[in-house]
């Protein structure tokens, strides 16, 4: 398989940790493409988001999407969003293969509320509001997301259990 593996996903869902763990499960390199944005921007996700707003951030989101089509030894763990905006999840089902890890909205809210500090989209977002939030950003973004070629639900899943779920996905594929 000589194609980038895109992690999609919403924030928190794991796409990092899981990506690294797939990575060298692979032997293939990880990218986390907020870290690209930030090192080809010299700013931090945060300051884009205050700089240029949601849409300026999504641009350069989309550049740098643009950037991964040759990198087929890598796992690419996009932010929770890209898929959702300009025709990101078409070029990444175009150049290489999508994994969808699906968590549940209560699931999310745990492991986000500890987060809220440092994530634009949920910053002093109460737990009853962040619940509702994701539940809300779920439902619109579930059609980019289901659009993914592997679609994991990992909602009670360790990331082992996870890894082992996709590595059979893979190889039946």
């Amino acid at each position: 398989m000589a194609e980038p593996i895109y992690l999609t996903g919403f924030m928190g869902s794991g796409k990092t940790t899981f990506g690294r763990m797939l990575a060298r499960a692979l032997n293939r390199d990880f990218l986390d493409l907020d870290h690209l944005i930030e090192k080809q921007e010299g700013a931090s996700v945060s300051e884009l988001f205050s700089k240029y707003g949601e849409d300026g951030f999504r641009a350069l989101e989309h550049k740098a999407l643009l950037s991964t089509q040759d990198m087929k030894n890598a796992i690419i763990a996009t932010g929770g969003g890209a898929p959702c905006f300009q025709d990101n999840m078409d070029f990444m089902n175009r150049y290489g293969l999508t994994i969808y890890l699906k968590v549940s909205p209560e699931v999310l809210a745990k492991r986000l509320l500890p987060a809220r500090g440092h994530r634009p989209l949920i910053a002093g977002k109460s737990e009853s509001e962040l619940l509702d939030f994701i539940r809300t950003k779920l439902s619109e973004r579930d059609p980019w997301y289901n659009k993914a070629q592997i679609i994991a639900d990992t909602s009670g899943l360790s990331p082992q259990d996870t890894l082992r779920i996709v590595m059979k996905a893979l190889e039946l594929r």
